[in-house]
């Protein structure tokens, strides 16, 4: 029973983890935003593995996925102290998210909760085939919303990374006392040796 709900938590886990990192994908793909995009799609195919591990009793594969939450979390640090500029980092490294490739940011700077979006005409500030927009009255900065989606997977991550090592532990104990009952040992069984009872006799004409 505690086997059995250790697995169907992971399992639930993995799920919103999935939800979540899929929600995330969705908004930095209308965002352009590369980086997060590239990791996003290991942490789904991460996740994928962790899933998969727990339903066919793969602890290797459970490691992985417990290894890769360390990483995971890392990154989302790194994704609060950016957008909340911390230390040395500063939005202005736009380049940082997109690869330098476009001069897109968050999706949600633009459609956050009440923001009211203004284009600014014949400014100096603006690029070839670019403008530049006035963003007011919104309900939260967009720097705050990605830092709670970032501490959203830092959550998730967390408790699935204690979930995996629990029910890694489990399977790698059961594979052990398996091993110790004979399980896999190939001299513990022996196969019946058939002997023959038929006798010749002389037939008598």
């Amino acid at each position: 029973m505690g086997k059995c709900s250790g697995r169907c938590t992971l399992v639930a886990f993995c799920c919103l983890q999935l939800v979540a990192a899929l929600q995330r994908q969705i908004f930095d793909f209308l965002g352009y935003q590369w980086a997060p995009i590239l990791a996003n799609f290991l942490h789904i195919m991460a996740v994928i593995l962790g899933i998969f591990g727990t339903v066919q009793y793969r602890s290797r594969y459970l490691i992985l996925y417990a290894a890769w939450l360390v990483l995971w979390v890392g990154w989302n640090a790194f994704i609060i102290c950016f957008y909340l500029e911390v230390g040395q980092l500063s939005q202005d490294r736009d380049f940082i998210m997109t690869f330098n490739t476009s001069l897109h940011r968050s999706w949600w700077m633009e459609n956050g909760p009440g923001c009211l979006v203004t284009p600014v005409l014949n400014s100096r500030l603006a690029l070839e085939d670019h403008h530049v927009i006035s963003v007011t009255g919104c309900l939260l900065d967009y720097p705050y919303i990605e830092a709670l989606s970032s501490a959203l997977q830092i959550f998730l991550a967390l408790f699935g990374f204690v979930f995996a090592c629990y029910v890694s532990k489990v399977f790698l104990e059961e594979e052990d006392s398996f091993d110790f009952i004979g399980g896999f040992d190939s001299y513990g069984y022996q196969a019946p040796q058939k002997t023959s009872h038929l006798q010749l006799q002389p037939l008598s004409g």
